[in-house]
């Protein structure tokens, strides 16, 4: 049996996380497929765009063998409830 336990989190200083919440899944179809996320905070005048890009080359720079894989899922949203 596997039990879930929820605990409030309002002692996590949400200024040591970004703006933004991410998630970034690449796939090199048949060889293997790389999900990351994280926060971030762009800087002002940035568009999704070039935040999508900052973010693939990131994984890149990790992971050098998705340099030419194909960006299955992207999301950004603003990391605030």
């Amino acid at each position: 049996m596997t039990s879930t336990t929820s605990t409030a989190t309002s002692h996590i200083p949400t200024a040591a996380q970004g703006s933004h919440m991410w998630v970034l899944t690449l796939e090199m179809p048949g060889r293997g497929m790389s999900t990351q996320y994280g926060t971030w905070t762009p800087p002002a005048g940035a568009t999704r765009y070039d935040v999508f890009i900052v973010l693939r080359d990131h994984i890149v720079a990790q992971q050098p063998q998705m340099a030419s894989a194909n960006c299955v899922f992207f999301s950004l949203e603003p990391n605030q409830l």
